[in-house]
């Protein structure tokens, strides 16, 4: 989450004229991450989030995204609720972009996430997959191997002046990633970016995911690879096998994973990892001069995906 748009106190009034949400409090940007602009709203009735539609979100894909977390939250998964306009409309406009109003959830998102954790949050994926399963709207996944052809593409001039041989370690990958990509394997509605500041928590339990702007219709396991990226490697770049026995042990405590999802899994997971060094690549070479924050080092990922390289069974991750 950023700011890019700027809303001032009274382009907020006419916007909220059409909810009833109550009179305003207090108003102020949120400084983090590199998607769309969100503010954080309170009035005299409760609080919200306002978010801004920017960047990669396309406005075709909001009636997806906020579909999908009032159907999630009538499931009884914690996640934010799209706020209903008087018009029982879930987006409008303001100063010339999507916009729409959301419940503030409660909770903290945590920094280094212990073995509990990581098997409180494999319980909440497997739930949202199941919940899911239902939900009528469809979205393809944008950032697939055809999207990663475009990201190297388009990255591949100055991905050696990030880290040395950068460029051919993304081709050489993706080359690979092509010949082996998984078909058929056990699919739904998927998160795709459920990093630990994507998790809230409450007195050690998950009190809301969050963020569901990358969510799409793709492989499940797909969904759990990008998990042990982003929750099993400790900050000086080891693999923690602790926490990703207990990821997976939990998300099969609510759904079994299947034999060829577990033989795929170290290929799903270099895959997650090409994904995020290629978006983070992008965002590297390409900043957005408005945006408050500075993209994340795509180099963090480079190390991921060469551990991923290396690993030739599922049993590696704690299977």
């Amino acid at each position: 989450m950023a700011v890019y748009t700027d809303v001032s106190f009274e382009e907020l009034e006419t916007f909220l004229a059409s909810y009833d949400v109550g009179k305003p409090r207090s108003f102020k940007g949120i400084a983090e991450g590199v998607e769309n602009s969100n503010y954080f709203l309170q009035t005299d009735k409760d609080a919200y989030f306002l978010t801004l539609y920017e960047k990669r979100v396309r406005e075709e894909d909001l009636p997806f995204f906020l579909g999908l977390m009032d159907h999630l939250a009538a499931k009884g998964i914690p996640c934010p609720v799209p706020v209903h306009d008087r018009k029982d409309r879930l987006r409008t406009t303001l100063n010339g972009r999507p916009a729409a109003l959301l419940t503030f959830v409660q909770g903290v998102s945590l920094k280094k996430p212990e073995p509990a954790h990581c098997a409180a949050v494999g319980r909440a994926l497997a739930a949202m997959h199941e919940a899911g399963k239902d939900f009528e709207i469809r979205r393809e996944n944008a950032l697939n191997i055809e999207g990663w052809r475009e990201l190297e593409d388009s990255t591949r001039d100055g991905a050696d002046t990030v880290e040395s041989g950068l460029a051919h370690l993304i081709s050489s990958t993706l080359a690979q990633l092509s010949r082996e990509w998984p078909d058929g394997l056990p699919s739904g509605v998927v998160h795709t970016d459920l990093f630990p500041d994507n998790v809230l928590f409450m007195d050690g339990k998950v009190s809301a995911l969050i963020d569901f702007y990358f969510a799409c219709n793709d492989s499940f396991a797909y969904d759990l690879a990008v998990m042990l990226n982003s929750w099993c490697f400790e900050t000086d770049g080891s693999y923690n096998v602790t926490k990703s026995r207990a990821l997976i042990a939990a998300y099969e405590q609510k759904r079994q994973l299947t034999a060829g999802e577990i033989s795929a899994l170290p290929t799903l997971a270099r895959g997650a990892a090409l994904r995020f060094l290629l978006t983070r690549l992008f965002d590297w070479l390409n900043p957005s001069p408005s945006a408050l924050v500075r993209p994340k080092d795509p180099r963090e990922y480079s190390r991921k995906l060469r551990f991923h390289m290396k690993v030739r069974s599922a049993a590696e991750y704690g299977l």
